[in-house]
């Protein structure tokens, strides 16, 4: 008799997440969790040793995080689908691994056992599943990215601009996307060129207005 059990594998750098994860799927024999894993660089190689029809990433991992293990997933195994699970759904972190991987499904790990069945059930057969919250981030977004393709600044300018709303200086945003302080004074140059400003409160005006923060 064929087995028709939809096979998963579990990435996330928690076991205590992978043993939820498990404990929720407990009494759906439709699925069977054939492969866990707490070294997402190790998911590869293992994924060429054992047939899997979807896998479960977590987003936020030390050594390689999950837009960069979904990349690799899908260009070595692009049967495999990927549902993506992470604690906050950032709309364009999404919109990028939609773009990169082809991703069938994004969740919060907020969801309870109901809509984890629904996303599995709904992406092994062939649809995409993505929490509402997520949805909405994704919209936002996309808004956001439109706003500032606008304005013509680029989504380093934009990460920019929200650290300055937030009120870090030239060496803590520096310190924060690993650039140096000299670089980091060109792109603020170049924004308050580009958004026509002179100064923080008019930048954070226009930014607003604009709903790039």
């Amino acid at each position: 008799m064929k087995d028709s059990k939809i096979l998963l594998a579990i990435v996330d750098d928690h076991q205590i997440v992978i043993d939820g994860l498990k404990s929720l799927l407990q009494g759906y024999d439709q699925f069977k969790v054939v492969l866990e894993c707490t070294e997402p660089l190790q998911m590869p190689q293992l994924l060429e040793q054992t047939k899997v029809d979807i896998l479960l990433t977590d987003v936020m991992m030390p050594g390689m995080n999950g837009a960069e293990l979904s990349k690799i997933v899908h260009k070595k195994f692009p049967q495999i689908k990927i549902l993506a699970l992470s604690m906050s759904g950032q709309g364009d972190l999404v919109n990028q691994m939609i773009t990169d991987a082809d991703i069938a499904g994004y969740v919060l790990k907020n969801i309870g056992k109901k809509e984890l069945i629904e996303a599995l059930e709904k992406i092994s057969a062939g649809g995409i599943y993505f929490s509402d919250e997520v949805l909405q981030e994704m919209t936002k977004a996309s808004e956001i990215k439109k706003e500032g393709e606008e304005a013509h600044l680029t989504a380093r300018e934009i990460e920019i601009i929200k650290l300055i709303e937030k009120e870090n200086n030239n060496k803590q945003i520096a310190e924060a996307l690993f650039l140096s302080e000299r670089t980091v004074e060109t792109h603020r140059k170049n924004i308050f060129r580009k958004t026509k400003t002179s100064g923080v409160i008019g930048l954070i005006k226009f930014a607003y207005e604009h709903k790039l923060i």
